[in-house]
């Protein structure tokens, strides 16, 4: 078997990871990098006698880099040398896409370029002659459809029987130029890698590679006078107009050579006729919240609903069948305790698993259709009252789904400021673990518009950090805010496959937390409500280790309408996890199924501390891991622990505020 490396290397938006999930299926795993928290995918695929270890990159618009995910992209390709690259292009934008093509070929290394989105392109009646831009390029070219997965065959065994690693060869004055600096590179006793490469990014000054090299004054002169012939030559004053333009030059006389598109309409295109509805000046955010309210209406009315009572019908079913075969085969009383404890506990949770499967469904559909780009265009004109841009909401975005991903993401933003306060900020965008204590509560005490007050917690939690934007803007992080550029991707059809499997690996993160931290977590909750300070097994629970213990603290959260020893108990386990906030429950009122548990808050809490309690959960400190990447991220604990206190000091005065008003309604 030859093993092989293939770097996965494109824009943003061009298909890159629908393409991964389809070369690699499920044979796949997430990880950081080496010393940075950055999420990189590495999948496994066999053909003939190869197998072939795919490692998508992060996506970047060239080798020349300004945030950290496209240092890790260029660093990679530059020192773990790859065996292949496949370099993904969006075939409706061949212009923007090739630029990094060029970019790649001056590497020297075996390359395969797959244009994407060819159905599109013929669906708008383009012709692209794939012979005649593989000519032009020098590089095997193959049409692909990574949405539908054709062409994946020619891709692969092009991979394999069809590469080179050739360079891309420009105008003879530009290519007297490169070969001056080529000279220069020689005298500092190069290995000979990449050279055309390394001579490019000294004639546009690239500050990382003049580092590398460290060249003598006399050097420095000599690559200074190289430039201005280089300007002279391209008549531009400039030197990194004089390299865009030669690359630019050249991209657009390949393209003339092989694309051929028909008359442009002057009709508008389907995106842009959708877009003057969804990004509407004043109709655009209004459109945002509907679209999200329908989310929530679905995944919480009727359809979430029964889906959930089957899962509790099973559980239930599961649990008494148990109890009974352990009872018939003799148990002691206590292991028989520990075991509907661990259920219910783990039960309470999973039960809300197909409602987390419903939105994280929807949430992949808005991502793959195009839609998430144009709510982040939407929110930069709010996010910019603040001092921040719509690149922030990306992370805020993010942390609808988990808040770990959306610390790390603040990296694409290149203000300090920017990213120290969206570290602050994003924790109130409520994740997905957060969802089971909603539902729970909201099933619970508001039974006929649950999705009514879900869908509150998500837009109190953007309120909130608005709120605390303004403030913190006009305090601590004084400042402008920088510049925004997104592109906006034309709309797509999801693909079935690529939306199921961003489905599964969320729902799939979740049963792992289920299985172990949530598993762990029950059984020593369990332990510490059944025994006291001295060890002996005690029936009362609050004669327990954790009764005592909740007992000391409860009086802080009276002015909240849940001072109970039981919540503040839940409330310190959601620090390791937020669903073990439900589990916590079912353990500490000793509640054997849903039901029971439901029936137990109904009599414990009132609709005001309901809301309280939800209200807390939503805005107070997030997880452990994410703490954990906070101080990654800051690289200081001070921050860290301010960002702890900020966030939960903001939650109680926020419940304090919503407890009071609620008891005023209800």
């Amino acid at each position: 078997m030859i093993k092989q490396t293939v770097a996965l290397v494109g824009n943003p938006n061009s298909g890159k990871t629908t393409l991964f999930n389809q070369l690699t299926g499920s044979k796949q795993h997430v990880g950081n990098w080496p010393g940075v928290t950055i999420e990189k995918k590495v999948g496994v695929f066999t053909y003939e006698e190869h197998e072939i270890t795919l490692v998508d990159l992060p996506g970047i618009y060239s080798m020349s880099p300004y945030s950290m995910e496209e240092v890790v992209s260029r660093d990679y390709i530059m020192d773990e040398h790859p065996d292949l690259i496949i370099n993904i292009v969006d075939g409706t934008n061949l212009e923007r896409n090739l630029y990094l093509s060029m970019q790649l070929k001056e590497l020297g290394l075996p390359m395969v370029i797959a244009v994407n989105m060819m159905d599109e392109l013929i669906q708008k009646d383009i012709e692209l002659n794939i012979e005649q831009l593989s000519r032009e390029l020098n590089t095997p070219v193959v049409p692909i459809s990574a949405r539908n997965g054709q062409g994946m065959d020619e891709l692969i065994h092009s991979l394999i029987h069809n590469t080179n690693s050739s360079t891309f060869t420009y105008d003879v004055q530009t290519e007297e130029i490169l070969k001056r600096i080529i000279s220069l590179i020689q005298e500092k006793k190069h290995d000979g890698t990449h050279e055309k490469f390394y001579a490019f990014k000294l004639l546009e000054n690239d500050e990382l590679i003049k580092k590398e090299f460290d060249f003598t004054p006399e050097q420095y002169k000599a690559l200074e006078d190289i430039q201005k012939d280089f300007c002279v030559i391209k008549n531009q004053r400039d030197i990194d107009m004089a390299v865009a333009d030669t690359r630019y030059a050249e991209i657009e006389r390949i393209v003339s050579m092989s694309l051929c598109k028909p008359c442009v309409s002057e009709m508008k295109s389907a995106s842009d006729r959708i877009d003057s509805l969804l990004t509407h000046k004043y109709l655009g955010i209004p459109m945002f919240f509907v679209i999200l309210f329908g989310i929530f209406t679905i995944t919480f009315g009727w359809l979430g609903s029964t889906l959930q009572g089957f899962v509790e019908l099973g559980i239930e079913t599961f649990s008494a069948w148990l109890s009974v075969s352990l009872v018939g085969l003799g148990a002691s009383g206590w292991s028989i305790n520990l075991v509907e404890t661990v259920i219910g506990g783990v039960g309470s949770v999973l039960s809300f698993m197909p409602q987390i499967m419903l939105l994280f469904l929807f949430l992949s559909i808005l991502e793959d259709s195009g839609y998430m780009s144009r709510a982040a265009f939407l929110m930069d004109r709010m996010l910019r009252k603040i001092g921040l841009n719509g690149k922030a909401f990306i992370p805020m975005l993010m942390g609808f789904g988990c808040t770990v991903p959306a610390v790390m993401a603040t990296r694409v933003l290149e203000n300090e400021k920017d990213r120290k306060m969206t570290m602050l900020l994003t924790p109130f965008m409520s994740c997905g673990a957060r969802l089971p204590i909603y539902a729970l509560f909201a099933g619970i005490f508001f039974p006929n518009n649950a999705n009514v007050a879900i869908f509150g917690m998500y837009v109190l939690g953007i309120i909130v950090a608005i709120v605390c934007g303004l403030l913190l803007r006009k305090t601590i992080f004084k400042g402008d805010g920088s510049t925004f550029i997104l592109e906006l991707p034309p709309y797509r059809f999801p693909s079935f496959k690529n939306t199921m499997m961003h489905m599964w690996e969320k729902a799939k993160g979740f049963l792992i937390k289920a299985g172990t931290i949530i598993f762990s977590m029950t059984v020593l909750l369990w332990f510490l409500t059944s025994f006291s300070f001295s060890l002996q097994m005690v029936d009362n629970p609050e004669l327990s280790i954790l009764g005592g213990i909740g007992q000391t603290i409860a009086w802080i959260f009276k002015p909240l309408g849940f001072g109970n020893w039981q919540s503040v108990i839940s409330l310190m386990s959601g620090f390791i996890a937020k669903e073990s906030v439900v589990s916590s429950m079912a353990v500490v009122y000793n509640a054997a199924t849903s039901a029971q548990l439901d029936l137990i808050l109904a009599q414990v809490f009132t609709h005001a501390s309901a809301l309280a309690f939800m209200t807390f959960t939503l805005l107070y400190s997030p997880c452990m891991a994410a703490v954990a990447t906070i101080k990654s991220e800051s690289k200081s604990w001070v921050f860290t622990l301010e960002s702890i206190l900020f966030q939960t000091g903001v939650a109680y005065i926020v419940a304090f505020i919503v407890y009071q008003i609620a008891k005023l309604v209800f």
